[in-house]
């Protein structure tokens, strides 16, 4: 059995699925289907993504810490609790203000 559907039908505690890793970013995916993915990642701080596209809108939820997310040169401060949506095909770029973890819904169009 893989590991996402080790994860079907049972009530979980999001944050714990991933642990932070000093100096890295981690990830795991939750579900992978032809139509999109649900991955959770875990940021330690000063860690991030450089900026890079996506063809399709990406919905990202942070679960813990802070992040800021340059969007088109604009850059957000995203908090746990708070979501923010990234258009597609435009530019954007994550970093951990904090340590933070995040869940990144990608649907395909």
């Amino acid at each position: 059995m893989s590991e996402v559907n080790d994860l079907l039908a049972q009530t979980l505690d999001l944050n714990g699925l991933l642990d932070y890793q000093d100096g890295a970013v981690v990830s795991r995916t939750i579900i992978k289907k032809d139509t999109g993915t649900v991955t959770l990642f875990a940021f330690d701080k000063g860690e991030g993504l450089s900026e890079h596209t996506a063809p399709f809108d990406a919905l990202v939820q942070i679960t813990d810490g802070e992040a800021a997310i340059t969007i088109a040169g604009e850059e957000h401060r995203v908090k746990a609790g708070q979501f923010i949506i990234m258009p597609a095909d435009q530019p954007h770029a994550l970093k951990a203000v904090t340590r933070y973890k995040m869940l990144l819904v990608m649907i395909k169009q």
